[in-house]
């Protein structure tokens, strides 16, 4: 994503933002229950905040001003989808709940899904502290809300997280057609041979490609040249998978081909011609708290 950023203020929004991105985005992600809305919003957060930038004056706490944002950002996303119950949280006194560490590890190895369970305020509560290392007083100032009931918001969604954790698992394996299985092992056949003037006949003539965090290119033209790129490192090796249930290209270092992937490409087919491509590998974060599963 390109913005352009006021002059006498690029050099240290673009670091800070490079410096948080990954930890804005395990925020976003778990507050909208999937790696590709939360970068959907982290990206509409940083054009928020680039819009706001000129006229925010000193800013005190840029990591706590970028925070507000996004979550600011991920709550207009959820009214949006509507998928989200009114929620409150009702008598919120003065609870105290310590620190725990097996607590903690269970909101910091919990699932995307899982913490879309959670009503909104314990969910960012919890997000916050258990999961990125917020203290109250952090938390309390990017909610725009009490010590107390960020309090009460952590005990409820803890106790609600130990709740769901002797759940049983039921969600059934994703599944590919055989025609997208045929797509998409012919795309990785031949991009593992290297062979990318076969890949480029897969192209149809309006594709588009977003390198996310990096550019967004249209038609077959354009988008042609993105292949030179590959073809000058020897850094991935493609396999077939999943990434929270779409079907998705999971690259994986030739070296070391037992590690977990790094990043992951998603192809959208149209008539089976390839009408569009999302690459993550300069976005490696959103892989970080993916739920993948490799084929």
């Amino acid at each position: 994503m390109n913005i352009p950023i006021p002059g006498g203020q690029r050099g240290l929004f673009e670091r800070l933002f490079g410096e948080l991105r990954p930890k804005l985005h395990r925020y976003c992600a778990r507050m909208t229950g999937s790696v590709f809305d939360g970068e959907d919003v982290l990206q509409e957060a940083l054009a928020k905040a680039i819009e706001a930038l000129p006229g925010a004056g000193p800013i005190a706490n840029p990591e706590g001003w970028l925070f507000r944002i996004a979550h600011n950002t991920a709550l207009d996303f959820l009214r949006r989808r509507t998928r989200e119950q009114a929620y409150s949280d009702e008598d919120l006194d003065m609870i105290v709940d310590p620190a725990n560490p097996t607590i903690d590890r269970q909101a910091a190895s919990a699932g995307l899904h899982t913490f879309m369970r959670l009503p909104v305020t314990q969910r960012s509560s919890v997000i916050m502290m258990d999961v990125l290392g917020y203290s109250l007083q952090e938390i309390s100032a990017t909610l725009d809300t009490s010590i107390p009931a960020v309090k009460a918001a952590l005990h409820r969604g803890r106790d609600r997280l130990r709740q769901i954790a002797h759940e049983p698992g039921d969600r059934p394996l994703p599944r590919l057609s055989a025609a997208e299985r045929q797509l998409l092992n012919a795309y990785i056949d031949r991009f593992n041979a290297r062979d990318f003037d076969a890949v480029r006949d897969m192209l149809a003539e309006e594709v588009r490609l977003e390198l996310v965090a990096r550019a967004r290119l249209n038609g077959s033209k354009e988008v042609g040249t993105y292949f030179g790129n590959y073809s000058r490192v020897q850094d991935w090796h493609l396999v077939p998978g999943f990434v929270e249930d779409r079907p998705a290209i999971l690259i994986r270092d030739p070296n070391d081909p037992t590690a977990r992937p790094a990043y992951f490409i998603l192809l959208a087919w149209q008539d089976g011609r390839l009408a569009a491509i999302r690459d993550f590998r300069h976005a490696r974060y959103v892989a970080d708290s993916a739920e993948m599963l490799v084929l």
